[in-house]
């Protein structure tokens, strides 16, 4: 039996981490081999190795360890200088060019993942893509959404915000500006970001906030956080780029109207009008005339998020990422 290492090697609660909390559970249903994390900053629930357990069955047995951070990757290249049978796995997460420290690290990695076809291409390194699925049984529509969102205690009866690292790259700028003059119409919508902000970010959101600090609400990071996305109405995500994020895939499966910035390779995963609404990166206008629809016509932001909740449903569970894993470390353990 092989067995699976997935090692989490970073202080905060990121994407990657809510990926790997998904991704390991699903493993351990799908796949004949033994799998495990490794390191901190993970829930307690997940099957976990330790170093000395770890070592001494790496010198007698196979072994893949499946890295998503360069420092991950650097320990694997330890592990495996002391281990008779140790394969490395690298999954490249963004769609920015690596720098060349990172692609000649990549490079000694028996195997690469990419995200999608755009990351692919900006690794410029042979890859398979196996895109992100997320755990249907956290993220799901709640029973009452209009509940779920007076518990969050926000204010206002609908909700409308941004869940994410709070940056200007991320957009939350073009959201605080798109909905500014929106507000005063449509007084039972309340505005939320949901994500960590801090120093000069902190400053800037400020800023734009400036005399809307009640209508437009900071909850901060939030290490739970389907909650949010259950009492959310419409998750806007308008990010200027991005290699895969999970937040798409998480909010249509907890039955959100998307509105997103039209990155590349959303169109393989948001219909526009059915499962969610695009716009172009940094149009603010488009933002708002969008929004301006919705919070006019909630229900047929609530029609649409019915919409993206049966859609991920059938195509967006972690069991499909979880086997298409499975088969690439059969091939690298030669099973």
């Amino acid at each position: 039996m092989t067995l699976i290492v997935h090692p989490h090697f970073h202080k905060r609660y990121t994407g990657v981490t809510r990926h790997v909390e998904s991704v390991v559970p699903a493993l351990v249903k799908a796949s004949a081999s033994e799998t495990r994390v490794i390191g901190s900053g993970l829930s307690d629930g997940l099957p976990r190795i330790t170093w000395p357990e770890l070592l001494r069955r790496a010198r007698s047995e196979p072994v893949v360890w499946h890295a998503h951070r360069n420092n991950e990757l650097l320990a694997g290249l330890l592990v495996k200088l002391v281990g008779r049978d140790v394969r490395l796995v690298f999954t490249r997460h963004t769609s920015m060019v690596p720098t060349g420290f990172t692609r000649l690290l990549a490079r000694s990695a028996d195997a690469l993942v990419s995200l999608t076809k755009q990351v692919a291409e900006a690794f410029a390194l042979p890859s398979t893509i196996i895109s992100h699925g997320v755990d249907l049984t956290r993220f799901h529509p709640p029973a009452d959404r209009d509940e779920a969102w007076k518990r969050l205690g926000q204010g206002g009866r609908l909700g409308v915000g941004v869940i994410g690292r709070i940056r200007k790259e991320k957009g939350q700028g073009d959201f605080v500006e798109a909905v500014r003059p929106l507000l005063s119409s449509y007084p039972d919508w309340q505005a939320v970001l949901v994500g960590l902000a801090k120093g000069p970010d902190l400053d800037w959101m400020n800023g734009l906030r400036a005399g809307l600090e009640e209508r437009v609400t900071m909850a901060g990071e939030q290490s739970v956080i389907e909650p949010w996305y259950q009492g959310l109405t419409v998750l806007v995500h308008p990010s200027y780029s991005e290699g895969y994020s999970l937040v798409h895939v998480e909010a249509m499966a907890s039955g959100c109207c998307v509105v997103a910035s039209k990155l590349p390779y959303l169109d393989t995963l948001i219909e526009d009008g059915r499962t969610g609404f695009f716009f172009e990166p940094g149009d603010v206008k488009a933002l708002r005339e969008l929004l301006d629809m919705l919070m006019r016509e909630p229900e047929r932001a609530r029609q649409v998020g019915r919409n993206a909740a049966e859609e991920a449903r059938r195509r967006c569970g972690v069991e499909h990422e979880a086997h298409a894993l499975d088969d690439l470390y059969r091939k690298l353990s030669g099973r």
